[in-house]
């Protein structure tokens, strides 16, 4: 590997790591939850988002970023499940995780008892997390930091396992969010209702389960239109199953 590319690959590497899906990812989630809230919990959140969409606030946790003081939620982007292992036998870190942290945002925006901020700020952390648990890397084994420590080449460029399931595989569709959620937005009422009714703890383990079908890969690491011809249906599946749990929380919180 030449010297550039191997600067390319590291700056590839590294700039992933903790994220979700990306930036197309959360507002195609956002999307698909905006048109399953119901009226009355739709205006409650535009008056508290001050006009702002379920969509457009869906990148909000990893904007913050930039800010240090905000380095303590790192840990709520994901959990730790390894293979066989059931959550209860995991257990929760003493720095929280992604299912600790929704359940305490969700509690907190139903009695409005608030202890990070304000109503809106509270409200943008759960939207996002929502989006989050439904990657099936931020369900991580504990070996590689949610596949962040497997470099991959994806479409003859260096990156890494993480990276191609936040953002890699859906920008490669090419389609602005809008279109992607008008291709994804068709579930069922079977599907929603049996979505709706699974709990946070079922998501995670849902994205646990998909572990030896993101791990497939071939030998040499090398994944381009075969992994994504392969893959796409779940990611599809799981942005809609994010939006739709997404849009249930918020009915129960505000209608």
């Amino acid at each position: 590997m030449s010297r550039s590319s191997f600067i390319v690959y590291i700056i590839l590497f590294f700039s992933g790591q903790l994220y979700g899906w990306g930036k197309t990812g959360h507002r195609v989630i956002g999307s698909i939850a905006e048109e399953y809230i119901s009226r009355k919990a739709g205006n409650n959140i535009f008056g508290i988002l001050e006009g702002a969409t379920v969509a457009m606030v869906g990148n909000f946790m990893d904007e913050i970023r930039s800010e240090p003081k905000y380095n303590f939620l790192d840990p709520w982007h994901y959990c730790t499940i390894p293979d066989g292992k059931t959550y209860a036998e995991a257990g929760t870190p003493g720095e929280g995780d992604i299912i600790a942290a929704i359940e305490r945002l969700t509690y907190e925006l139903e009695t409005k008892n608030f202890t990070l901020g304000d109503e809106a700020f509270t409200l943008k952390l759960l939207i996002h997390l929502v989006g989050d648990i439904h990657q099936p890397l931020h369900v991580g084994n504990g070996m590689d930091r949610g596949g962040n420590e497997i470099r991959v080449e994806y479409f003859w460029e260096p990156s890494n396992l993480h990276r191609v399931w936040d953002s890699g595989i859906i920008d490669e569709q090419q389609l602005s969010y809008t279109e992607y959620s008008e291709w994804i937005d068709h579930p069922t009422g079977e599907e929603i209702r049996e979505w709706q009714s699974a709990g946070v703890i079922e998501w995670a383990m849902e994205s646990a389960y998909y572990r030896p079908q993101v791990y497939d890969l071939p030998e040499n690491k090398k994944i381009n239109y075969r992994y994504n011809y392969d893959n796409i249906d779940l990611v599809n599946r799981r942005l809609l199953q994010a939006g739709i749990r997404l849009a249930g929380i918020l009915n129960d919180i505000y209608d």
